[in-house]
């Protein structure tokens, strides 16, 4: 009787091992589409991020646009301005990174 009880508890320990060798077999065939489905991920979100800014080389031009209408009063003797309308204000920036070839952006090995 205890024979058998301890010729099963080692098959059941083989099937353990069988079935974890399985498992780290399939994870190891499986690694390369892991790799890229995270570093696919991670170059989505940086090019979520936008363009880089570099201070050296980037030029920009802000224009800066402000409409109104006003109407000098004078009035016994004292001058005052009144607005007509509402103000419109519009802002336009332009930024542009020159020498794109030039650039350095990491360390060198």
């Amino acid at each position: 009787m205890f024979r058998y009880l301890r010729k099963l508890k080692g098959q059941s320990t083989l099937e353990y091992a069988v079935l974890i060798i399985i498992i780290i077999g399939a994870l190891l065939s499986i690694q390369v589409y892991i790799k890229r489905g995270i570093q696919g991920r991670l170059k989505s979100a940086t090019d979520d991020i936008g363009e880089q800014f570099s201070p050296g080389n980037t030029n920009a031009r802000i224009t800066t646009k402000v409409n109104s209408i006003t109407r000098q009063v004078s009035r016994l003797g004292r001058q005052t301005t009144e607005y007509e309308g509402a103000e419109n204000t519009e802002v336009i920036t332009n930024m542009q990174i020159i020498n794109v070839d030039e650039e350095f952006w990491g360390q060198v090995k």
